[in-house]
């Protein structure tokens, strides 16, 4: 595969038929889950009227190089993440792993992710040092998808149980 190499998939609802829920490890695969919903009113008329989507992929432009993306990739590596940030972050997945009472928390590999993630969100920001800010912005989109068991032991929505773990665990 190319060097970079980024996969972009959607998702069906899970009530439709014909769709299956992912088993939890490759759910882990994914570094985040975005909803988007549907667009407004505006957009959707936007949708209606222009060309067919397939005749509008053709006029896509690329908005950058694969090389410099990958220079991207090796500044985000330099943002700093401080000791006290790192337990703050190992504190968020140990209570996804415990206090969620949940069969699986975050897994090694979602430490990982959400780490670089909130590295990227601070460079994004103009900054090279993660805040916990940076942590919390990214941290229903690392999280939601992942906390699949306790989805369903509490019937909550991956992103409102994110939200949870974020106010439960306090910033040191």
């Amino acid at each position: 595969l190319p060097d970079p190499f980024i996969f972009i998939a959607t998702q069906n609802p899970k009530q439709q038929i014909g769709t299956f829920l992912l088993p939890e490890s490759q759910l882990d695969r994914f570094l985040m889950r975005i909803e988007m919903g549907y667009p407004d009113r505006a957009a959707e008329k936007r949708l209606l009227m222009e060309d067919a989507r397939q005749d509008l992929v053709q006029k896509l432009q690329p908005v950058m190089k694969g090389d410099d993306l990958l220079e991207l990739q090796k500044e985000i590596k330099k943002v700093h993440a401080s000791d006290a940030l790192i337990s703050y972050l190992q504190d968020i997945v140990a209570y996804t792993r415990e206090g969620l009472k949940s069969a699986t928390g975050l897994s090694p590999r979602a430490s990982i992710g959400f780490l670089n993630a909130a590295k990227a969100w601070a460079y994004l920001q103009g900054r090279m040092s993660v805040l916990p800010e940076d942590v919390q912005a990214v941290g229903p989109a690392v999280m939601g998808h992942r906390l699949h068991s306790a989805m369903e032991l509490t019937g909550k929505s991956g992103a409102r149980l994110a939200q949870e773990v974020l106010s439960h665990v306090a910033v040191d």
